[in-house]
């Protein structure tokens, strides 16, 4: 599977959805747990696992191309691992998309002793190296060299025990230590992790699997490597931030739609700013149901908010927060010091909203109107909640847009276009 975005999406504007909408396993620790199940000795069964994700699918091929066994079954939202003959080959080609690629090398290391692995892809949002990445397979004794295609790992024997001091917050950095630290010999000690509700995730999963981790306060791991590890079957948490993202699009679309599986204890802030913008959220212990007398007074307060670590406001979640201050009553500000220069998509949305957004590194104004009436314009995608992003606008606007990459929403929103047809709303994609 190459790395190309040429999906173009026709999108009529004015649909109104009415109906249910099923939130998938979350796309940011599905692939996470599929990556370590190649660490396993044993089948893992993943439940609730977004088998139409563009981004798993990428990583399922490439484990295939490797000798790993995958059984994906849509119907019932399950993959089936067997990685008994998963092995380090080299490829005619290491054009590959997806992000984790890092993830795949204790893996690799565990049955091959070497890893030849793609550079990370994934979305152009700033610089998000992976010299982190080096630096913690070097401290478990792994020897790491940059080829012009891909990146080499050896392992003289096995990985040992160490202790790794982040010099900076990183979930791809925890996520990397916790696996390698999972098969490793003796004790490892992970200090300034980033321990979000996925890396959450992802310690339960290798505690299934029979690795001893102990959490202490928000960024201290201690890990108990082993070297057999059992399988078994695991439930994939659901996903936050599609969570989000439906709630925002019923909120603005006018239509009724019911939210179902949200994991509402990963959304305590971001509900909490909804609220304070004047939108009061139907829920039950598991659902939200979302229509038209959800704003108060029928108008959107403004806001100003920060993205940061969980469990604020995420980054990903940014470009809906934008959204909903496009049609509130007044100026909003949202603020991105994580990643400042994720302000690509706004020049693009920004032409369904008559020129509406001026954003500069780290920094989005917003001019809102309760009046809001996006206008349909061809528009390009930047990145995958970007693309997003446009899609909405795209369905509120007036007329028919036409948004060029809508490949990457499709890799970050397991059954898109199934899930909008469920809502009546249809969506036309050409290649």
């Amino acid at each position: 599977m190459d790395a190309n975005y040429n999906l173009k999406a026709k999108i009529k504007g004015g649909q109104i959805p009415s109906g249910v909408v099923q939130v998938s396993g979350a796309k940011n620790s599905a692939t996470k747990l599929l990556a370590a199940a190649l660490i396993s000795d044993e089948e893992i069964v993943l439940q609730n696992y977004p088998t139409e994700l563009v981004d798993a699918n990428y990583k399922i091929d490439f484990i295939q191309k490797l000798g790993g066994k995958i059984d994906k079954l849509s119907k019932e939202e399950e993959l089936i691992i067997n990685s008994t003959n998963f092995e380090n080959r080299e490829l005619d080609s290491y054009n590959y998309l997806f992000r984790t690629t890092y993830l795949l090398v204790p893996g690799l290391l565990k049955k091959s002793g070497e890893a030849m692995i793609p550079y990370p892809g994934g979305c152009k949002i700033g610089h998000r190296g992976y010299d982190l990445h080096i630096s913690a397979w070097e401290s478990f004794g792994a020897i790491v060299t940059e080829k012009e295609n891909y990146i080499h790992v050896t392992i003289d024997g096995k990985l040992k025990g160490t202790e790794i001091d982040f010099p900076i917050s990183t979930i791809g950095g925890t996520e990397t230590a916790l696996i390698c630290g999972s098969i490793a010999e003796g004790k490892t000690i992970i200090k300034n992790a980033y321990i979000s509700p996925e890396v959450n995730d992802l310690i339960s999963f290798l505690k299934m699997m029979g690795v001893n981790i102990k959490v202490i306060g928000s960024s201290y791991i201690e890990i108990e490597g082993k070297q057999y590890l059992r399988g078994g079957c695991y439930k994939v948490m659901p996903d936050r931030i599609e969570a989000i993202t439906w709630i925002v699009y019923g909120i603005l679309s006018g239509g009724s739609i019911l939210v179902k599986d949200i994991p509402f204890s990963t959304l305590e802030i971001p509900l909490i700013h909804l609220r304070e913008m004047g939108i009061s959220i139907y829920r039950n212990d598991n659902n939200v149901y979302i229509d038209g007398s959800v704003i108060d007074n029928e108008s959107i307060q403004p806001f100003e908010l920060a993205t940061g670590t969980y469990p604020g406001i995420i980054s990903d979640m940014q470009p809906f927060f934008v959204l909903l201050a496009l049609h509130a009553s007044g100026r909003s500000r949202v603020y991105d010091y994580r990643y400042p220069e994720r302000i690509k998509y706004c020049e693009e949305l920004s032409k369904m909203y008559n020129n509406s957004i001026v954003a500069k590194h780290g920094e989005i104004v917003i001019s809102g109107s309760v009046d809001a009436k996006p206008i349909a314009n061809n528009v390009v995608s930047t990145d995958l909640r970007g693309s997003m992003a446009l899609l909405i606008g795209a369905l509120l606007a007036s007329g028919e847009s036409e948004i060029s990459g809508i490949d990457m929403a499709l890799r970050g929103y397991n059954k898109l276009e199934e899930k909008l047809k469920g809502l009546g709303v249809v969506i036309e994609l050409i290649n």
